[in-house]
């Protein structure tokens, strides 16, 4: 239900990440056993379209911008039905990873001619979120006009996860899989709160 994941750029902190997916299961399963009243079924009327709102503005950021935000930004584009307006920069940018681009083709999503950028870019620019995925860029994060939500999603790089590109493909699909994940979730609470922004006990928060 629960993992924990040191800090790759403080070995001394601990990120804590609940598995909201098994956590559905368990309430299904317990409900549908007590009552078939009582299995979960979605609210009437869920969800907003972009008509309804203006899209939510979200910067996801890692240390080169070259696979996990760039990965968050194009799952963000396709799961967000126009609701969220996402972009992706890096403290450090470099040439965006092939599996990058391999793993989002099996998601039916072509990154082929995205280009990493630097955070710098965005600094004057305002956001309703800013996402770090990486645990380096979570400690030089810079700050951002208008206090945007801060939220922190401890995600391992997947290109350090071998030494060939086929090597790390397997991590590439996991890390895809969980930001899909979080995406979701993160979606569900905007459709949740009027204000479009989650409370400070966003489930898809991840804490020390």
């Amino acid at each position: 239900m629960v993992t924990r994941r040191r800090s790759t750029a403080d070995g001394r902190d601990s990120y804590y990440l609940l598995d909201l997916e098994r956590c559905g299961e368990l309430l299904a399963t317990t409900g549908a056993a007590l009552h078939p009243g009582l299995r979960l079924i979605s609210p009437p009327g869920r969800g907003t379209s972009a008509a309804d709102h203006r899209p939510v503005s979200v910067l996801f950021s890692c240390t080169g911008n070259s696979a996990r935000s760039q990965i968050a930004e194009a799952l963000a584009e396709q799961l967000g039905d126009g609701r969220i307006a996402p972009l992706s920069a890096g403290s450090h940018p470099k040439p965006l990873h092939p599996n990058a681009v391999r793993v989002m083709r099996e998601h039916g999503l072509d990154l082929t001619g995205r280009t990493s950028k630097p955070l710098s870019q965005f600094s004057a620019e305002r956001f309703d979120y800013v996402i770090t995925l990486c645990d380096r860029v979570r400690e030089v994060c810079p700050e951002f006009p208008g206090h945007p939500g801060l939220i922190h999603w401890s995600t391992p790089d997947p290109a350090r996860e071998g030494d060939t590109h086929e090597d790390t493909y397997p991590a590439f699909q996991r890390t895809a899989a969980e930001l899909t994940t979080r995406i979701r979730f993160l979606i569900d609470s905007l459709d949740e709160t009027p204000a479009r922004r989650p409370s400070r006990a966003d489930p898809t928060r991840t804490r020390r």
